[in-house]
């Protein structure tokens, strides 16, 4: 049998958080549509809560510019740990 698909890869990212609750499809649709509007590198979703009858807007950073931000994190620890550590060679 031949895979006709094949899978993409997904990047995890960080979780959702919950930024409000409403009681409409609506009103809820209004404050995405508002924080998109607000933020470029914001991931923004609208969903429905069965147990609480409400829908919810959640929010994330966008796991591309997060991986990002992370990769130049790490790039600028490893840049002082290298002048450190030349630093000590030269002293001898």
């Amino acid at each position: 049998m031949t895979q006709l698909h094949e899978k993409e890869k997904q990047i995890e990212g960080e979780p959702w958080f919950v930024h409000k609750r409403f009681q409409t499809f609506k009103e809820a649709d209004t404050c995405r549509a508002g924080l998109l509007e607000e933020e470029t590198n914001l991931q923004v979703r609208v969903r429905w809560s069965r147990k609480r009858d409400d829908f919810m807007v959640k929010t994330r950073t966008d796991p591309a510019i997060a991986l990002e931000e992370a990769a130049a994190v790490r790039r600028q620890e490893k840049k002082k740990r290298k002048a450190k550590l030349n630093k000590k060679r030269r002293k001898k």
